[in-house]
């Protein structure tokens, strides 16, 4: 398995990792969890040596579970989690509120460690700007946690370009993690640049699409009530239609190179930058051993060129009827 550096002062981990949201309940099924355990050691035995949870992942059952699988391999993986929400009571307690003031962030720490199973957490990201906590006070409690040994690397999700630069100031951020791909190239208007700029490495979710960039969805996919793609603009019958163009190209790239559309996907994400680390997740053994598969995957100038201008005809937002404050940067 090839490796790659988190930035300039971040861990080295394997070049693809692992996203473990879907190891409990989110696409709309309910795995088991010793299939899962099964799956998450197999990874690990495969190389994987990076894999990413958060405490809203379950909620709280899949750090749990994660700490269960990857509790033989203490020292030899990578865990990253992530605070910054709790249960709304408006919502019927559903995990909607943003809470990332510094006494939630050490308490959610506390936590995590238990349920992770472990004496430090590798990577602690904020999963959300909280617009009633400035960057500083939330990059001053992670530095608390980080000099007190229970936290590694500071992390962000979503953040915007102002602020990054006010975190790094107090608490130096190793890591961002933020939705990229061809599906979805925002992170290209300025963030790139600025993570380049000051050492900080990129971890895309959703390499994939939520599935779409593999090929496996098409206009006679139906989504069930309790998966949430449903709701997502892009997976409108209208929204497919047009965006199917992408995967067209992505099939013929990869019938080429004998490889599938989701490699060539994760191929282009790894040519991008070296400092680049996706975290495809899956269910299913053959989808994770094809993922890794992508690290052998060479495109050329051409292939990246081509894939590029399809990219710039992807057509529909990425959410719909969630709370603008937390949607991400752009939205």
């Amino acid at each position: 398995m090839q490796k790659r550096k988190l930035g300039k002062n971040g861990p080295e981990v394997s070049a693809l990792g692992y996203g473990c949201m879907g190891c409990t309940p989110s696409y709309g099924h309910t795995p088991r969890d010793a299939d899962m355990i099964e799956l998450i050691r197999k990874a690990v035995s495969l190389g994987v040596t990076f894999f990413d949870t958060a405490e809203v992942y379950g909620p709280l059952t899949n750090e749990e579970l994660v700490g269960k699988a990857l509790s033989p391999y203490k020292g030899k993986v990578v865990i990253a989690t992530k605070f910054g929400f709790e249960p709304d009571p408006e919502n019927d307690g559903r995990w909607l509120k943003l809470n990332s003031h510094p006494a939630h962030i050490k308490a959610v720490a506390e936590a995590s460690l238990k349920r992770l199973g472990v004496d430090a957490i590798d990577i602690f990201y904020q999963h959300r700007m909280d617009p009633g906590v400035p960057a500083e006070d939330v990059a001053g409690a992670v530095g608390d946690l980080i000099k007190e040994g229970k936290v590694r690397y500071f992390g962000l999700s979503e953040p915007s370009l102002d602020y990054v630069r006010r975190a790094h100031k107090v608490c130096p951020v190793t890591v961002l993690q933020n939705e990229y791909s061809l599906w979805w190239r925002k992170p290209e208007e300025g963030m790139l640049d600025l993570l380049e700029e000051l050492g900080i490495g990129l971890v895309p979710y959703s390499p994939l699409g939520r599935g779409f960039l593999t090929g496996a969805i098409t206009l006679q996919t139906r989504f069930g009530s309790n998966d949430f793609r449903a709701t997502m603009p892009r997976f409108t019958q209208e929204a497919i239609k047009t965006n199917t163009a992408m995967v067209s190209l992505l099939v013929k790239i990869a019938h080429a190179k004998g490889a599938t559309p989701a490699q060539i996907a994760l191929a282009w994400l790894l040519a991008q930058k070296p400092w680049i680390v996706p975290i495809p997740g899956t269910t299913r053994l053959e989808r994770l051993q094809e993922n890794l598969g992508a690290q052998n995957v060479v495109l050329t100038a051409e292939d990246l060129a081509e894939l590029d201008k399809a990219a710039g005809g992807i057509v529909g937002a990425r959410y719909s009827g969630l709370p603008a404050k937390w949607v991400g940067e752009g939205e």
